[in-house]
């Protein structure tokens, strides 16, 4: 298991943890050739408050974490990304629609109702073949 995060992170049992940025090629060097069954993505922008421009940029991030994805992730592996409903949400949903066989959005009941985070799992990576 491999924890990514631009903070230190205290150490956790059984894990390789990085400090860095998850589109950072030593992030699949430490993977030495193996892929993921799950890639767990929960990265936001620094929030401006111009919704428009926040959900552009979560947008943005979350297409980073799909390519790592190309890159990482087992055929048939499971995608979890935190995302923001608004202009950019369906646009987003469907091009994991595209990617994955399943894709189901969840809103976990400890967000604050009014909050527009969201959580997208998807399964069944249709992987390219190569």
């Amino acid at each position: 298991m491999i924890a990514v995060d631009l903070l230190e992170i205290a150490p956790i049992s059984g894990v390789t943890v990085l400090k860095g940025d998850f589109r950072d090629a030593k992030l699949l060097e430490a993977l030495e050739g193996r892929r993921a069954d799950v890639i767990l993505s929960d990265v936001l922008p620094n929030l401006s408050g111009i919704a428009n421009v926040d959900q552009a940029r979560a947008a943005e991030l979350t297409y980073a974490a799909l390519e790592l994805c190309q890159k990482a992730l087992k055929p048939n592996g499971i995608f979890v990304v935190k995302a923001f409903q608004g202009e950019a949400f369906n646009e987003v949903l469907q091009r994991l629609k595209h990617e994955f066989v399943k894709v189901a959005v969840r809103k976990p009941e400890a967000s604050r109702g009014e909050s527009r985070e969201t959580y997208v799992v998807a399964s069944a990576f249709r992987a390219k073949r190569a």
